[in-house]
């Protein structure tokens, strides 16, 4: 059988912290590929090097080109030009997609049975480009947005009220930007729905802050962005695929109708296991919310459209 082999493109803050949080799980041999040279080799003897103080016992390699990635199991996809202050994630758009479409061509030749995870942005329409330039089937190309939006509503809920992070259950859908569509209807904390334990105008604080959540990052870290719970995140989704758990997570998925929405990738609720985006899941909404989501799919459709593919 062997280990899992997980291969992260981009040896960035994202990448190399999703190598750490990958090796540290034991999910897999890691490989760190990056163009710049000596980084990913650096970093990865590095990480090797924490091994015996950490005991986790897989080998992480560097490298410049593909061949050491062959047969990966699950391949995550962080490059790409990071976002400035004052930049839109759609200014990143044509470049980001010639650097998502080499990089997806190169992993799919050297691992064509692997399952893709995106990270790059704007993460709803790389998804899409990774999709298209595979060729690969909708269930093993998806993007790592949901899992992120998600934790940052989590853990705003668990300040605010001072409870454990493990208890608070939450769900938010749609693109990966200003028009996620948090549903609060659907949170809860140990069981206990969040409308019951907050007042209407707290949520729609921690709504809106979710919403900007990797905004007031970039804005506190002046150059780059959030890197530690984007990386986090990828490696969850990871994770629920190698170990086929079943998990339902909040990922951008390829939608054929579902929500009312056609030939796009779009976060929603997904069941994760060793054949990737298993399954959709569809939770009822009303007016208000659909119309939210109707809204935050046509902005992701129209950053697709541009693309020209």
């Amino acid at each position: 059988m062997g280990r899992k082999k997980i291969t992260v493109v981009g040896a960035g803050n994202v990448g190399a912290t999703a190598a750490h949080w990958a090796a540290e799980k034991e999910l897999g041999d890691v490989v760190l590929v990056d163009i710049l040279e000596g980084m990913p080799q650096g970093k990865a003897l590095d990480l090797m090097e924490a091994r015996p103080v950490e005991g986790f016992d897989v080998s992480i390699t560097g490298t410049n080109g593909y061949e050491e990635t062959a047969g990966s199991d699950v391949v995550i996809i962080t490059s790409g030009l990071p976002r400035k202050p004052g930049m839109s994630r759609d200014d990143l758009l044509q470049k980001n997609k010639e650097i998502v479409a080499s990089v997806t061509k190169a992993v799919v030749k050297n691992s064509p049975d692997c399952i893709i995870i995106v990270v790059s942005n704007p993460l709803d329409t790389m998804s899409y480009v990774a999709k298209a330039v595979s060729g690969f089937p909708k269930n093993r190309v998806m993007g790592m947005a949901g899992v992120l939006d998600t934790a940052r509503f989590k853990v705003f809920v668990a300040m605010e009220l001072n409870v454990s992070v493990e208890d608070v259950q939450a769900l938010v859908l749609g693109g990966h930007g200003d028009s996620m569509v948090p549903l609060p209807r659907y949170a809860s904390v140990g069981g206990i729905p969040l409308t019951q334990l907050l007042s209407q105008d707290k949520i729609d604080q921690l709504v809106a802050r979710t919403r900007k959540a990797g905004g007031e990052i970039v804005a506190l870290l002046k150059t780059g962005s959030a890197f530690y719970s984007p990386s986090a995140s990828a490696v969850q989704m990871a994770e629920a695929i190698l170990k086929d758990k079943k998990r339902i997570l909040p990922c951008c998925a390829y939608l054929e109708g579902e929500y009312g929405l056609k030939d796009i990738y779009f976060g929603v609720p997904v069941k994760l296991g060793s054949t990737g985006a298993e399954q959709v899941l569809e939770v009822s909404l009303t007016d208000e919310e659909t119309k939210l989501v109707q809204e935050s799919g046509a902005a992701v459709k129209e950053s697709i459209t541009s693309l020209n593919i």
